[in-house]
């Protein structure tokens, strides 16, 4: 099995160009579904979700790759998408497959998916993209794990979500582009991809307005076109190289970012002791003091601080000055990270929902394994400030969201390789 192996201790300088929003890509590559016509997606991510995400849309008779002659370059085509089911297999690869419910529901007036998979970071239910729906007129079954959805046209209706729910805000987009009618979805979450989803969809002839906002409004068209266009920036990649850097020490510059899509994790940082500066497409960090606590770290929906951002915040964390306490309002199961933290020197302890992590002078190298995304680049990020050297095993899930990790951060001076 691969591992990265990391020499601590190292200070990092130089700039990046952050990757494209793995959590834009892929409910859009799901978005391509209901286009007729060639759609071609620059700056798109090559992970293993969005790999993942191109063996769903084959099986089910689309054309999707990477171009080969233009770099993070997918060309999808869905003109002769001939079924309406996903296997088990794919679906669990990745939670993002859900997507596929709402747009093979639109496109074909039927789907059957399974329950999809992802990281174990805890219950992440589907009931309330299925409340909707519902309510736009399909009927739902559930059976031996499998969701199966028919529908004889969907219909425009006014849908108030219980939770802000970025994945069911999305499938309902992606089920009332092309609905009779108009839907209103209300309570709905405001994060930023939502907003690029609502984007690229309105470039291919859909009436969406409000994305980004807790209401939005669709107007059903007939006809959707593919279009040619560019994946935002991963908010979630600029923020771990800048907890990396503040955590191993020294400054960076990243470009291509949106600053104000990071400015919860950025404000966290300033207030450890770093240095946070933005303008245009940038943002530039320099730790050069010893970290200090920030007191409270409560994750919330956007725009609060990010449940993505906490696990490598508290890798930074782990070495500064005073005491730390983390609230975790969305999942109730991603604290894995701190055992593997706690491997390494780290003070944590947990208790439910908060942890409260203890500043400590050193970490040290050890034997470390991710079981999820964001708690596998915490484990990257700790590893950079530790002494000796680390070994960090079950990177597949380190490989759903960042692109060749180890490349970006050797680029900037960290001592990494995958072996």
């Amino acid at each position: 099995m691969p591992k990265l192996i990391i020499n601590g201790g190292k200070r990092l300088k130089g700039d990046i160009t952050v990757q494209g929003a793995k959590n834009a890509a892929l409910p859009i590559m799901a978005a391509a579904v209901l286009c007729r016509g060639e759609t071609v997606l620059k700056n798109c991510p090559r992970i293993t979700d969005t790999y993942c995400a191109m063996r769903i849309l084959n099986a089910v008779g689309c054309k999707a790759k990477f171009d080969s002659g233009v770099k993070n370059t997918a060309v999808i085509c869905c003109d002769a998408l001939n079924s309406s089911e996903i296997n088990d297999e794919l679906m669990r690869e990745m939670r993002s497959s859900v997507f596929f419910m709402g747009a093979l529901l639109a496109r074909t007036g039927k789907c059957t998916i399974s329950l999809p998979g992802g990281c174990d970071i805890g219950q992440r239910p589907v009931d309330i993209h299925i409340a909707a729906l519902k309510k736009m007129g399909a009927a739902v079954s559930e059976e031996h794990g499998c969701i199966r959805c028919e529908a004889d046209g969907l219909k425009g209706a006014d849908i108030t979500l219980s939770f802000p729910s970025v994945g069911a805000t999305e499938n309902i987009i992606l089920a009332a582009v092309t609905a009779k009618g108009t839907t209103e979805i209300r309570n709905a979450a405001r994060e930023p991809e939502i907003a690029d989803l609502a984007d690229f969809l309105n470039r291919c002839g859909a009436d969406i307005k409000g994305a980004g906002t807790d209401t939005v409004i669709i107007h059903g068209k007939d006809k959707l076109y593919g279009c040619s266009y560019e994946i935002m920036p991963d908010r979630i990649c600029a923020a771990t190289y800048l907890a990396c850097t503040a955590a191993a020490g020294g400054e960076i510059l990243i470009r291509g970012c949106v600053p104000e899509h990071i400015r919860p994790a950025g404000s966290v940082l300033e207030q450890m002791g770093c240095s946070v500066h933005s303008c245009a497409d940038r943002i530039y960090l320099s730790s050069a003091k010893p970290l200090k606590a920030a007191e409270i770290v409560r994750t919330m929906v956007y725009p609060g601080f990010p449940t993505d951002c906490q696990a490598f915040i508290m890798a930074a964390m782990c070495k500064a000055e005073g005491t730390s306490v983390f609230v975790e309002n969305i999942f109730e199961n991603r604290y894995h990270h701190a055992a593997e933290l706690k491997r390494m020197g780290a003070d944590i302890r947990v208790e439910g929902r908060v942890a409260v992590v203890k500043g400590v002078k050193k970490l040290y190298g050890a034997k470390t394994s991710a079981s999820d995304l964001r708690g596998g680049a915490g484990l990257v990020a700790a590893a950079l400030s530790a002494e000796g050297t680390s070994e960090i095993s079950g990177i597949k899930y380190i490989d759903r969201g960042y692109e060749a990790i180890e490349d970006v951060i050797s680029s900037i001076g960290g001592d990494i390789r995958r072996m």
